[in-house]
């Protein structure tokens, strides 16, 4: 018998010892401020898709805002994300000391892990967790009816593949959703300096030599991009939506990509 995916429950007393990625409002603690403050878009973060009964692979959990509020829809939830026994995926700039970085990273990695664990005694969730790669999503976890993207795309080295090892195991609804690129946004309606990505399938590359940054994010994808990958994946019926989310230096535009499975099956079905 294989062994089991899941991580071992993990006893954190002190809020003040985690890194929090979203802003949570803690029972008898009050508000931690976290780098996204996802309260009252959750739906729209999800693109809207009914969770209730569903079993949900929750790819990137963070800090689990996401992961209670899709409980709260009554999901069974599957949270996934590195531990500090995996390399952060920082872009290898060969003037920098990667190894330093990635060794430092894995500080971050576990305080933010124990803000998940902190979160999930406090709030009393029922998820489970398993820690790992995006290239390498067990199979033990089975079959899911839905996958959610959030916000991680951007941040690995290689997207697609990071998709594949996800939706292998979805048996009906994928979902992804990642920052638009408004960085060319036009003027106006029809303005000629408006990007030229917008509408067809394109990535933008991000790290610049020059200045040795971003560390650890890669990518600006459209939604096109992201609907030809679905195709490519059995997830050929797509809906795009966008809405506005809030974060640590200000509001922020997304698309949300919803897929439905219309080729192939799940592993394990």
């Amino acid at each position: 018998m294989s062994a089991s995916p899941y991580a071992p429950e993990r006893m954190v007393e002190n809020p003040d010892d985690c890194l929090w990625y979203h802003t949570t409002d803690l029972p008898g603690r009050g508000i931690v401020e976290g780098q996204w403050d996802l309260r009252g878009g959750e739906d729209d973060y999800t693109g809207h898709v009914d969770l209730a009964g569903r079993r949900v692979l929750e790819m990137g959990t963070a800090s689990g805002h996401m992961c209670r509020h899709m409980e709260s829809k009554g999901a069974e939830v599957v949270a996934y994300d590195l531990s500090e026994k995996q390399p952060w995926d920082v872009v290898p700039f060969a003037v920098i000391d990667v190894d330093a970085i990635i060794a430092q990273r894995q500080g971050l990695i576990r305080r933010l892990n124990d803000s998940w664990w902190y979160a999930h005694r406090v709030f009393k969730s029922n998820a489970r967790v398993v820690y790992g790669t995006v290239y390498e999503v067990p199979a033990a976890i089975g079959p899911v009816d839905v996958a959610l993207y959030g916000a991680i795309l951007l941040h690995v080295r290689d997207p697609f593949l990071a998709l594949w090892n996800g939706l292998r195991l979805v048996k009906e609804t994928a979902i992804v959703t990642e920052i638009v690129n408004n960085r060319h946004a036009p003027l106006s309606p029809g303005d000629p300096a408006a990007d030229s990505s917008i509408g067809r399938p394109s990535v933008e590359f991000l790290p610049d030599w020059k200045i040795g940054a971003p560390l650890d994010t890669w990518w600006f994808l459209t939604a096109e991009v992201i609907q030809a990958m679905f195709g490519v994946l059995g997830f050929a019926d797509t809906t795009v939506t966008r809405h506005t989310q809030k974060g640590s230096y200000g509001e922020h535009e997304f698309f949300t990509v919803v897929g439905r499975r219309t080729f192939g099956s799940a592993v394990g079905s």
